[in-house]
């Protein structure tokens, strides 16, 4: 059977539209030129996963949770399985595929026992993917329970919403894998919705995810692949993080909002033991977070902690901040949790942390944010000042990071405009933070001469209802756009290298 699978929609230089649901449309405001970005952001298997879905030859198998059958052949929609459970049984394990499965699942509510337990060893291939796919349009099927996922390759859920109290999605061990028009719940118990560990080529596009009280989407030591075109939001902690020696990814054309700690960052903590090589220093390597809407968080919009060649660019920030800083530029931390065999490997290969007990604060290097626009509109501003940026300070003995170790390592801080506040807000630097005068990419003078900081208040057209654009007169008013330094990889950790497409 040939099977043409919708794409997301491309999007132009000047406008971005984020579907957040079937009638409202979010639109992502530009600067007043594209972001320039020097090196193309574009993955090793750009020809491949998951454009490749676009065109299948393989087995169909339907289910249908009212009439179906698992007695049933399942190969039409007339002779539908019952049951997720027994359609993924029938996709041969421990094996690489040869051919593909297209699992079509009918309109209705899945329940718990029709369900996988655990979905586990199956492995297709750019040629035989596994898709799983509401078969009567996006948004019909409901899961009420989670996919829990290990050890699964070139699998594709596409269309089908997961509704719970609890956590959504995990996968760990897994490689190319694809999220696509679907809504993932966690309701009120889930911890993180989306949680993803030591996995490559992760794909999340045009979803719906909410609802944890740590984060939406938690990526830890996962290399490759890009979150776009969705709605994260709705966690106590921040709304999606890329940590543990995540590399290569970009964050974009989100809508990112109702979340505590923050909204996107690059970095933060993570357990030695759960990293992989040869990502063992740093907590992010290659990140781009672009044209994004961040609204509505009580922390920083966007963060960088322990990060190396990062990009932050042409993204807007509403209503942020309010009980700390707008953004900030902090050290990262290594812990180990427990498996000291395995830290004390990682710290003999090279990689940055504690063989047993203790923290390691880990550095910045090569960090961009160009051309964003943050306004705080009458009545809301950032508690303390305008950006975090911490100062020098001294990892423990013996943890191979750098010391000191410093979160402004060529930081630049360019082109963006800033209404938060009062015109005497802080700007959060001092004689013990970052960005001191003797920084050439970053210092007080610089900041304020680079960006437009409290000096001019950019209007939206309607953020009260989600266009978050400026109006024709604010755009006819930005200052043109700073094109931001193309990565440096020289001076990467050993083993570390760019993707060769970026190369």
């Amino acid at each position: 059977m040939l099977l043409l699978i919708g794409m997301i929609s491309g999007c132009t230089d000047s406008q971005q539209s984020v579907q957040t649901q079937a009638t409202t449309a979010v639109t992502v405001p530009t600067i007043s030129e594209p972001v320039v970005v020097t090196e193309p952001a574009v993955r090793l298997d750009q020809a491949a996963f998951p454009d490749s879905l676009a065109t299948f030859h393989g087995n169909d198998l339907w289910a249908n949770p009212t009439t179906g059958n698992d007695a049933n052949t399942g190969t039409t929609r007339t002779t539908a399985l019952r049951t997720v459970g027994e359609a993924w049984r029938r996709v041969p394990a421990g094996t690489t595929l040869t051919t593909g499965y297209h699992l079509h699942l009918t309109a209705g509510h899945y329940p718990v026992d029709a369900l996988v337990n655990y979905w586990e060893d199956r492995h297709g291939t750019v040629a035989a993917p596994i898709i799983v796919e509401a078969a009567d349009g996006a948004h019909t099927v409901v899961f009420d329970g989670d996919i829990n996922m290990y050890a699964v390759s070139y699998f594709a859920l596409i269309g089908v919403d997961i509704i719970r109290d609890g956590d959504a999605f995990h996968c760990e061990h897994c490689d190319h894998i694809l999220i696509r028009d679907s809504e993932l719940s966690g309701g009120t118990g889930a911890h993180e919705t989306v949680k993803v560990n030591q996995s490559q080529y992760l794909f999340i596009e045009s979803s719906d995810i909410h609802g944890a009280d740590d984060n939406a989407i938690d990526f830890v030591a996962v290399q490759y692949g890009h979150v776009t075109g969705n709605r994260i939001h709705g966690a106590q902690d921040w709304c999606m993080y890329t940590k543990g020696g995540s590399a290569y990814l970009t964050v974009s054309g989100n809508e990112v909002y109702d979340c505590g700690t923050g909204g996107i960052t690059a970095g933060q903590g993570t357990g030695f033991e759960f990293m992989v090589a040869p990502w063992l220093q740093y907590e992010a390597y290659g990140i781009r977070i672009t044209d994004n809407v961040v609204h509505d968080t009580e922390g920083a919009g966007l963060g960088v902690n322990g990060g190396y060649n990062i990009l932050l660019a042409g993204n807007t920030l509403y209503r942020v901040g309010t009980r700390s800083h707008l953004v900030e530029f902090v050290h990262g931390s290594r812990s180990c949790d427990g498996d000291t065999a395995t830290c004390a490997a990682h710290l003999a290969a090279g990689g940055w942390g504690p063989s047993n007990t203790g923290d390691v604060p880990i550095p910045n290097r090569h960090v961009y944010f160009y051309n964003n626009i943050t306004v705080n509109p009458a009545g809301v501003q950032s508690q303390w000042q305008h950006f975090e940026i911490q100062g020098p300070t001294t990892p423990p003995a013996g943890s191979h990071a750098p010391n000191p170790s410093v979160a402004d390592d060529d930081v630049r801080i360019v082109g963006n405009v800033i209404w938060n506040g009062s015109a005497d807000m802080p700007l959060g630097i001092g004689d013990s933070t970052g960005c001191a005068p003797t920084n050439p990419t970053c210092n007080a003078t610089q900041l304020t001469s680079s960006n437009r900081i409290n000096t001019w208040q950019p209007q939206m057209i309607d953020p009260a209802h989600g266009d978050y654009r400026l109006t024709p007169t604010s755009q006819a008013a930005m200052p043109p756009a700073a094109a931001p330094p193309a990565f440096v990889w020289a001076d990467a950790p050993t083993g570390v290298t760019a993707p060769m497409a970026w190369l």
